[in-house]
């Protein structure tokens, strides 16, 4: 049996499939009919590995464990044994023979959540046993009796206890101990809902309105736009102008291909035209029947194609082989022209030599077709026009179109048969004298014909879905089933004009589609709906349309009608190369609910999501839980079933995470400030929950059953804060059971305060960097603070530090706080001199761990540090790097045997407390957690390993990278960006104004720390500073860099800085 991973990727029981459950919010009556077959199958399966008495062996042979058993579950049965890749013959019986894992480790991969198995019969049956209860005067139900209940519905006999107990905690979020009837609804309504949200914020698209809108001078309208793969974009008017512009609709420069004519003459207008970029050339086709080659760079005459049949309409071309392709064009006579061309690059070569007619080498049709290596084919297909011609080089074949209902569009091949080009041979038709053209009807057995009411316009086609596409005057979008005309397997609805232009857009599951009056829209192609509608009042689209293109590139709609226009795509940063992430936006704030063993994490995006610590699948999740605004920080109540979350919006919320449930609402009234920190605290059994951040001052807010308001204000606040409080905003707090709360500033200030009596104990001020320097302002921000709860309030320890807090430039400092308080002492906890972003410590508090701002962890022992002053730093016994951007949250629990990290590059990782990688919530294989064998260790995270920060101490790279260096080096990157087709070349510098300032949306030009104005709070920088920066600084995020910038020595006792070890090691 080879030791691959097939059977534990089948078996994440919680993985969240929104998409293939029923909607019990919808209607309940569906249910149980779609469900139960797939609840029973799996009901069976898990019988037929996991017995009652709890063991993976009690009920399978040996023969069938060899078989059944997962693969990492075998590897860690023979970890005893001498290494080995392969499973030896003796190996079986010693599976059998072992009973290590009594307990079923791969029980929680195999469990389904029962709300996915309550079918509308069992929900019948709950509610039945409900009302005999209330006949006897009991309207709510404790556990055993509700157990009971549950245990008598038929679909849910074979649930276990543990399964019932989680789900009356999750609705008893309360922790009252009973739960009612519509409590129980509520919970499966919510829960449900919430996934039909997910689904849907998973199809979403939108297009950025206003769209960017580029005014055309006056003049013919533009026929045709193309992206070639050098990321210009280039359009043709029908005067033989040809434009070339930036992706953000730059002109870089633009000539008129046509030479002006003599009095007399009929002017030459453009009919189409196409690139071939892999011969440089671009061919335009003229009113004057011909087909004219042009340098793409120089759009200097190369050759041209003369005395065609028909005007050729609409051009397309492919490279189909090593200088070998295709050109295509319809004409007016409703004929599908194929020119097929070997060896180019001479060919174009040779018909440059030639005579030129009006300043352009000239050679006619029936003389190109006679040399052996051009193959000429025209078709006669349509009855009217040809609207739209395009070869697919997947198929191969020719799809054209028309306004002729019965010849609407037309599949077919590019040769003829054999008995054809027999036929063709002997069928000549002469057009005339001296000159005569192949014409022939293809045979039906050869092409596929589609009959469309009032004909095709517009069509795309994707192998990779199997999908044909076609839009007309009938404002209908029709997909299809190529090579089965006879009917649409869907018709999209909406268009208020004819449709002029679509394409699909397969990596994205979308369709794009545009109609004459301008409006676009975007479709699901598996849902068959509208996602989204630009209306041209909302675009500023104007004019009459002549030409659309979507660049899957810069992902964009491009419009020309009066002006030239791009409808951009919102879309959100996506992760490079190889990067798993758990959130599409950066993740904020993360906390372990030791009530459910899970993880919760929150990110920038306003979004949710619940994950099973045991195996890293994703649970649950919700959005747009602060509306359009982030969630900076989250808390969790004593009984760990209900969640707290602060926003940018200034408004505190309480949730029952489980099924998205908004329970309360505690914000101040009118405009709230933003919130940075909360914390949830009990004193004399009464709850709490208190906030600090950008109004600088303490919020509390009472948590009691007594208070039954959904919107609740805070109580009125203490008089010290009001006369003695912090002067500057407030960025994290602390609780010190029973009575001690501390508080930081930006400014560097720390408060600790009584609860109890709301008075001030003592205050601080955050000491310089002793390493600082006249030129750099120093950031003395506090962004994390811990108690060290172990000393607190033991008389032998009462001049010692209690309080740990992040300083200036990588340093943490220590306090005591009795006494009115004092510096007791600092060390530099980061070795690159980044700010410590947060700290977590032990329960016995002998190591602390802290976060920098690029991503590393330092482990130091401090079980006797600071005791009184200290001239040395703390033992630091591992480091290593978790993350490539700013750690947002550091939890160590499960009695401090793992670590919960999150970041900004939108990841959420758990660890062991030793630094063995466990892995990132929302990869695709899970991991048991109490398996080492399936963790990632020795593995790191891709984007770690090649970071260059990551990189190993070497001799060479351990100089001293000074600030010009870097300067320098950026000037360079950005040089070297502007070949990047997604750069606008054209773009000001970034320089700051006050919006920017305002937004925060700049990037930073070196390796900022962080500060106040920041988009959350923290973890937002500025990009550059100029003399006009320098007045706002109050406003400001005020960067502290070092003047030069060390590598971390990654050599420290032989430790690896991508596998984390022990110093002793």
């Amino acid at each position: 049996m080879p030791l691959g991973r097939k059977i534990r990727a089948s078996s994440a029981g919680a993985q969240l499939e929104t998409h293939n459950k029923l909607r019990i919010s919808a209607e309940f009556g569906l249910l149980h009919a779609a469900g139960q077959k797939r609840v029973t199958g799996h009901t069976q399966q898990t019988d037929r590995v996991l017995h009652s008495s709890g063991s993976i062996f009690s009920y399978l042979d040996s023969t069938e464990r060899s078989q059944q058993l997962p693969d990492w579950l075998e590897r860690e049965l023979l970890r005893q044994e001498p290494r080995r890749h392969s499973l030896a013959l003796g190996d079986v019986a010693k599976l059998s023979m072992r009973q290590r894992y009594r307990a079923d480790p791969g029980s929680t991969l195999c469990e389904l959540k029962i709300e996915k198995m309550v079918s509308i019969h069992d929900l019948k049956q709950i509610k039945l046993a409900y009302d005999e209860f209330a006949k006897a005067g009991i309207y709510m139900l404790d556990y055993a009796e509700f157990q009971s209940v549950v245990k008598k519905c038929p679909g849910l006999k074979s649930v276990k206890d543990s399964q019932i107990q989680q789900l009356f905690m999750k609705i008893d979020y309360t922790g009252d101990g009973k739960i009612e009837w519509h409590e129980f609804c509520t919970y499966i309504y919510l829960e449900n809902k919430e996934k039909e949200e997910t689904v849907r914020r998973s199809k979403m698209a939108a297009f950025v309105l206003p769209a960017i809108v580029k005014s055309l001078n006056r003049g013919e309208p533009v026929l045709r736009i193309h992206f070639p793969p050098n990321g210009t974009v280039v359009t043709l008017r029908e005067d033989g102008v040809v434009s070339f512009w930036t992706p953000k609709l730059y002109l870089k420069n633009k000539k008129n291909v046509f030479p002006d004519r003599s009095i007399g003459r009929k002017p030459k207008y453009a009919t189409d035209f196409v690139p071939m970029p892999e011969y440089n050339k671009l061919i335009i086709g003229t009113g004057s029947r011909e087909i004219q080659f042009y340098e793409l760079s120089t759009l200097e005459p190369c050759c041209q194609l003369s005395v065609l049949e028909t005007v050729p309409l609409n051009l397309d071309y492919c490279s189909t082989g090593p200088d070998e392709c295709i050109i295509v064009y319809g004409d007016t006579q409703g004929c599908v022209n194929i020119l097929l061309m070997k060896s180019v690059r001479e060919k174009l070569r040779l018909w440059k030599r030639l005579p030129q007619v009006d300043n352009v080498p000239n050679i006619s049709i029936d003389h190109a077709v006679q040399s052996p290596e051009i193959t000429f084919i025209r078709w006669k297909l349509h009855q009217d026009w040809v609207s739209k011609v395009k070869y697919f080089q997947s198929i191969p074949a020719v799809v054209s179109s028309s306004m002729h209902e019965d010849s609407a569009l037309v599949i077919g091949s590019i040769h003829p048969s054999t008995y054809m080009q027999e036929q063709m041979r002997e069928k000549t038709e002469v057009c005339g004298e001296g000159k005569s053209t192949k014409v022939a009807q293809r045979p039906t057995s050869n092409q596929t014909n589609f009959t469309v009411p009032k004909g095709v316009t517009t069509f795309d086609f994707c192998k990779n879905r199997n999908l044909l596409v076609t839009g007309g005057m009938d404002k209908l979008l029709r997909m299809w089933m190529p090579y089965v005309p006879r009917k649409p397997t869907g018709i999209l609805k909406g268009h208020a004009a004819p449709v002029s232009y679509l394409c699909i857009a397969s990596e994205d599951g979308h369709i794009f589609s545009v109609s004459t009056d301008n409006t676009a829209k975007i479709w699901h192609i598996k849902d068959q709906t509208c996602l989204f509608t630009a209306h041209p009042k909302a675009s500023q689209i104007q004019g009459e349309l002549s030409a659309c293109l979507y660049s899957s590139v810069v992902k964009g709609l491009y419009i020309a009608s009066d002006s030239l226009a791009l409808l951009s795509l919102q879309t959100t940063s996506q992760p490079k190369g190889n990067q798993t992430v758990s959130h599409k936006e950066p993740v904020l704030c993360c906390g372990y609910s030791e009530e459910f063993r899970q993880v919760v994490s929150c990110s920038e995006g306003s979004v949710v999501k619940v994950w099973d610590v045991e195996t890293g699948a994703q649970v649950f999740e919700y959005g747009c839980a602060h509306g359009e605004s982030a969630i900076t920080c989250m808390a969790f109540d004593t009984s760990g079933r209900r969640l707290v979350t602060g926003g940018t919006d200034g408004c505190l919320k309480m949730w029952n995470f489980n099924n998205g449930q908004c329970v309360k609402i505690l914000s101040r009234d009118g405009r709230c400030a933003e919130i940075c920190d909360c914390a949830y605290l009990t004193l004399h059994r009464n709850a709490f929950v208190i906030s600090v951040g950008w109004g600088r001052r303490i919020d509390i807010y009472l948590d009691s059953k007594e208070e039954t308001q959904f919107n609740q204000r805070p109580k009125p606040s203490w008089q010290d804060d009001v006369r003695n409080g912090h002067k500057e905003d407030i960025l994290c707090i602390a609780h010190c059971t029973p009575h001690l709360l501390a508080t930081g500033s930006y400014d560097g200030e720390i408060i600790v305060w009584n609860v109890v009596s709301g008075r001030i104990q003592c205050r601080f001020q955050t000491p310089q960097s002793q390493q600082r320097s006249s030129i750099y302002i120093q950031n003395t921000s506090v962004l994390s603070l811990i108690f060290l709860k172990t000393r607190a309030f033991v008389p032998e320890l009462s001049s010692s530090a209690w309080l740990v807090s992040s300083g200036s430039q990588g340093c943490v400092n220590f306090w005591s706080v009795l006494n009115g308080g004092k510096f007791i002492t600092s060390f530099q906890a980061s070795q690159l001199q980044q700010q410590i972003m947060k700290m977590a410590l032990t329960q016995d508090d002998s190591m602390l761990f802290t976060a920098d701002h690029v991503g590393f962890i330092y482990v130091y022992n401090v079980k006797q540090y600071a005791l009184g002053p200290e001239q040395n730093p703390p033992e630091k016994v591992n480091f290593w790097r978790a993350h490539i951007s700013t750690i947002t949250s550091l939890k160590i629990f499960d009695k401090d045997q793992f670590l919960l990290t999150s970041s900004m590059d939108c990841s959420v990782r758990l660890w062991s407390i030793h630094g063995e990688f466990i892995g990132t919530f929302g990869q695709e294989e899970i991991w048991s957690i109490t398996t080492p064998s399936s963790w990632k260790h020795p593995a790191v995270p891709y984007e770690i390993l090649t970071d260059p920060l990551s990189m190993p101490s070497h001799p060479i790279l351990d100089r001293e990278i000074s600030q010009s260096d870097v300067s320098n080096s950026q000037e360079t990157e950005n040089k070297n960006s502007e070949l990047d087709v997604h750069i606008d070349e054209t773009d000001p510098l970034s320089v700051l104004n006050d919006k920017d300032i305002e937004d925060g949306t700049n990037n930073s030009w070196c390796l900022p720390e962080s500060g106040r104005r920041q988009s959350h709070a923290i973890f937002k920088h500025v990009k550059r500073m100029g003399l006009k920066d320098s007045n706002t600084l109050k406003d400001l995020d005020r960067i502290v860099t070092p003047p030069t910038c060390k590598k971390p020595d990654l050599s420290f006792r032989k430790i690896d800085s991508f596998v984390s070890s022990d110093a002793d090691e």
